[in-house]
């Protein structure tokens, strides 16, 4: 194995990292735009049209959706581990600016009201997402603004107006977008779409960073704040109980165990019906039907997050948390810190009948006696997931299994599509990992509907999203590396100081094959940046995204309930 290989084609992306972090030991401000010129020479895939003055509109809605709305009055971003960090840097009361968040990105993050973001960071892995994220957005702000402010801006345009046909074509030749970029803006931005405009013609968007503190005890310390607030309402179910670590998401878990979604399934159908979910009705009625392939239980699913997020139904929330507590599942929502909320899960209090059916049904009654738990993150991003599994299992009795279930880019094959790797670069350890995924794709397979289960992968795991280029994946591609993500790495980092008496190596091929717990990773794919220009700041994957996404979860759920049982 030539090990030399998946490091050889990232010099322009590494040139770019040393710059930012070079600029971040400065205990003052720095300007994003003193890191333009690294950050376009890098020719990120995600960015592909950052050298032109051809707006990059697949880069600038991924941007946008993994920052908050507010971003478009911000000027100073502040990013520091926790409470003390910001007290000791001269912002006492962070938590008392209103809380924002992002439609594609978990972090939590606080505005003044005025042009100060303040955002808490788990772990180099967030440096290594805002600071590209924020350049772009920067970059393709002012692109836009520079074609509207040569034909005159939008100040003659109503904020509100609708567009018809000739507004929208004027305003497509104006920003130099196709129709279907132009669609892409208006999904996002609804009735603001001119309002928004205006704001971006009207202003030079000229970020300023700083960081508050970067140093690895620091994330440590912020991990272990994450760990206290959760052992403090936890600490009675947690008390020497065997653990199954899952790193997934707070939905499909609840969803496959609680069985709310099928016993309100009268309700959410007439809630589609109602509010005229036309496309969503056709489904339901062609499942009933048995016209299509999908699964109705992933349909409810899909329709429970609409109607749970329409105020008119704010009473279902709470009765979804009292059927998930009733089935042995708690919730605990992180505080500050960490944005990565965990669920505890009494295998010995869940109840048969209410399991999504395609679960195993047989011997469920052998699960009375276990004291066994699942312990479910939402899964972090990039290096935080090696700090929460280092803190939980330094506090817990016994680890039974680590599964971790998350997105990943694809360069063999279609979104939708599960990948399994066997072999794992990580780009923050510089090691390759061998071993035995305890996944294959007949355990995944009888859930899928519409993808495909591509098992024996080899995967990597990338600092950044946008820290990739086409010569770089192109080498990858080249020695089978397929699969591109952000946190199996880690992981496997942890796992190493799991097994071994000692720190994780660098450089180095480590075999995982051996090991008293069982460990395995799957990823669905979500992104192919072989298809140029083309990720999910372009395409959307709609209801059928739900389709891998709860596969992955069942094949999760039935390996931990099965091996209980046995």
């Amino acid at each position: 194995m030539d090990r030399g290989i998946p490091s050889s084609a990232n010099e322009d992306i590494e040139l770019y990292m040393r710059t930012y972090y070079s600029l971040l030991r400065s205990s003052g401000e720095i300007q994003i735009k003193s890191l333009i010129e690294t950050h376009t020479q890098m020719d990120s895939s995600l960015h592909l049209h950052a050298r032109t003055e051809q707006p990059d509109l697949a880069a600038f809605v991924y941007a946008t959706l993994r920052l908050p709305d507010c971003i478009k009055q911000v000027r100073r971003v502040i990013l520091g581990q926790s409470d003390e960090v910001f007290d000791k840097a001269g912002y006492p009361e962070i938590e008392t600016w209103q809380a924002v968040s992002a439609a594609g990105r978990r972090r939590k993050m606080f505005f003044d009201g005025k042009e100060t973001l303040a955002a808490y960071i788990a772990s180099a892995s967030d440096i290594d997402d805002l600071i590209p994220i924020l350049t772009a957005y920067e970059i393709e702000w002012n692109k836009l603004r520079d074609l509207l402010v040569r034909a005159g801006s939008l100040a003659h345009w109503r904020a509100d107006a609708s567009l018809d046909r000739a507004a929208r074509e004027e305003l497509a030749r104006v920003l130099r977008l196709d129709a279907a970029d132009l669609e892409t803006l208006e999904n996002i931005w609804g009735g603001n779409l001119i309002a928004n405009l205006q704001t971006i013609s009207a202003t030079t968007k000229e970020f300023v960073l700083r960081l508050l503190a970067g140093s690895l005890l620091d994330y440590r310390k912020a991990t272990r704040h994450w760990w206290n607030n959760i052992a403090r309402g936890a600490a009675s179910a947690l008390e020497g109980r065997p653990v199954y670590f899952v790193s997934s998401n707070t939905h499909s878990l609840a969803n496959v165990i609680s069985g709310f979604a099928r016993a309100r399934e009268r309700d959410l159908i007439q809630y589609i019906q109602d509010a005229r979910h036309t496309n969503l009705l056709r489904e339901y009625e062609a499942i009933q039907a048995e016209a299509v392939k999908s699964s109705k239980e992933n349909f409810l699913y899909y329709v429970l997050k609409k109607y749970i997020a329409d105020p008119e139904n704010a009473s279902a929330a709470e009765a979804k948390k009292r059927a998930e507590q009733a089935t042995g599942l708690t919730h605990f929502s992180s505080e500050r810190y960490l944005d990565v909320d965990a669920q505890i899960v009494e295998l010995n209090r869940l109840v048969p009948e209410r399991l999504d059916s395609r679960l195993p049904r047989e011997r469920l009654e052998r699960l009375r006696a276990s004291r066994a738990i699942i312990f479910n993150v939402d899964y972090p991003l990039g290096l935080a997931a090696y700090q929460i599994l280092s803190e939980v299992v330094r506090n817990v009795e016994q680890v039974k299994g680590v599964y971790s279930l998350g997105k990943s880019a694809t360069l063999n094959g279609r979104i939708g599509d599960v990948i399994i790797p066997d072999v794992v670069y990580d780009e923050h350890s510089q090691n390759t990992f061998l071993f035995n995924n305890c996944f294959c794709a007949r355990d995944v397979e009888p859930y899928l509907v519409y993808g495909s289960v591509l098992d024996n992968q080899k995967a990597i795991t990338v600092k950044g999203t946008f820290l990739q280029n086409e010569k770089f994946m192109a080498l990858f591609y080249r020695e089978g590396y397929t699969d591109i993500e952000m946190e199996a790495g880690p992981y496997l980092s942890a796992i190493y100081e799991m097994i071994f008496p000692k720190r994780f190596p660098r450089n180095e091929i480590v075999r995982l094959y051996q090991s008293d717990f069982d460990f395995g990773f799957l990823h669905y794919a979500s992104d192919t940046p072989n298809s140029k220009g083309k990720n999910l700041g372009a395409v959307h994957q709609s209801y059928y995204g739900m389709d891998p996404t709860y596969a992955t979860t069942l094949a999760i759920v039935e390996r931990i309930l099965r091996r209980e049982m046995a």
